[in-house]
């Protein structure tokens, strides 16, 4: 089917949610895609941070294969191998203690929210479950994560929000403080803040915040559903900040492609959520739970250290086209944010897409480059060429 045809069965079927690029992706090699018409595209996207080993990766593709032809499915009522194996990569890799396996970045987050709501009410009782979270955060769609989410245009419409959250001033310890209060149960942040422009949060002030948390038994919530398995360089962001969270999030590269997320929990929370408390008919998937494996193995620390490296490249190559539509380069490993001036990040991203490369956008005036983390610098190079072209 060519665009024209893919995109007319979209109009009458498919409910008209997104603001779809006016491309058809038919298929794609590492970091590089061609649409419908054979037109070849540099992938700075990933899939929003999903395809961590890019496209057509043997392993992963044959290890999807095998364990579909095996097993695709059993419900959470059996064990099955290989969530275990990924459950005993991914915990000592992040230094927790248990995992819970689901589907997306959301449920994940709904899932942590649950748990420390579950944990103060165990141990104090009722009337101590408000949750901080940083205003300009982004913590998925559904009701719950939607309100905990600190942007105002995303608390219209789908009254009424679930209840229980406040929103402080990130980097602002005082304004945490002004948050506090006898019912709060903990404070949830990214740290990276993706959807709301690449914005890395302020070290000393992560720190300053978990110490909070810990003098006041409040849990540390840390969404890196974005910032997770590899994408900052670490196997998690919070390894960077000098921090041990009482739960983690993560999703998006986990599975290479497939939909898996989840959380993870410290000793102090391992027993927080006990049998028929929280579930999830798809989680832990064999087939997905199968790709995981096949990221986790790849994600050596030589491999982590790659993802650092091509990141500096990027956003040093960036730097060097001096044009003047930037209005600053910021990010961690290959999570990347491009301030934009002189002309809308909408505006850019099309005339880059038209010239061969695929970028996403962020917050009110940010290009956000999400690249696979098996990127090469051939194409990093092609892609920066073409910035050059549009942005010099």
């Amino acid at each position: 089917m060519d665009f024209s045809e893919i995109k007319a069965l979209d109009e009458k079927y498919v409910l008209q949610t997104y603001g779809r690029n006016q491309l058809a992706i038919d298929h794609g090699k590492g970091a590089t895609l061609w649409d419908t018409q054979g037109k070849e595209y540099i992938d700075f996207t990933s899939g929003i941070g999903v395809c961590s080993l890019g496209y057509a990766d043997g392993e992963w593709a044959n290890a999807v294969y095998g364990q579909a032809m095996k097993l695709g499915h059993i419900s959470n009522l059996f064990y099955t191998e290989p969530y275990a194996k990924l459950a005993a990569k991914l915990v000592p890799a992040a230094g927790m203690a248990a995992a819970f396996f689901g589907n997306s970045g959301a449920e994940a987050n709904e899932g942590m929210i649950k748990l420390a709501r579950k944990y103060s009410y165990d141990k104090y009782g009722p009337g101590r479950a408000a949750i901080i979270t940083l205003k300009n955060s982004f913590h998925g769609r559904t009701i719950t994560t939607l309100k905990a989410t600190g942007q105002d245009h995303f608390h219209d419409f789908f009254f009424p929000f679930t209840e229980g959250f406040r929103y402080a001033e990130a980097n602002r310890l005082e304004s945490l403080l002004e948050q506090a209060g006898d019912d709060v149960c903990g404070v949830m942040m990214e740290l990276i803040q993706g959807e709301g422009g690449v914005n890395p949060l302020d070290a000393d002030y992560v720190r300053e915040a978990a110490k909070l948390c810990e003098e006041r038994d409040w849990l540390l919530l840390i969404d890196e559903v974005q910032t997770g398995v590899g994408r900052t360089g670490s196997m998690f962001a919070f390894q960077q900040f000098g921090i041990k969270p009482d739960v983690v999030t993560f999703a998006k590269g986990i599975a290479g492609g497939l939909p898996f997320g989840g959380f993870m929990v410290n000793e102090k929370c391992r027993g927080v959520l006990r049998a028929g408390d929280h579930g999830s008919t798809f989680g832990g998937n064999p087939v997905s739970a199968a790709a995981a494996n096949v990221v986790m193995d790849r994600l050596t620390p030589a491999f982590l250290a790659q993802v650092a490296e091509k990141g500096k490249y990027l956003r040093e190559g960036i730097g060097k086209i001096n044009s003047p539509y930037v209005s600053g380069i910021r990010g961690m490993g290959l999570m990347t944010g491009v301030g934009v001036q002189g002309t809308t990040h909408k505006e850019l991203k099309d005339k880059l897409m038209d010239a061969g490369l695929l970028c996403l956008t962020a917050g009110k005036d940010t290009l956000r480059l999400l690249p696979p983390l098996v990127i090469t610098k051939e194409e990093l190079d092609k892609g920066l060429s073409i910035m050059a072209g549009v942005m010099g």
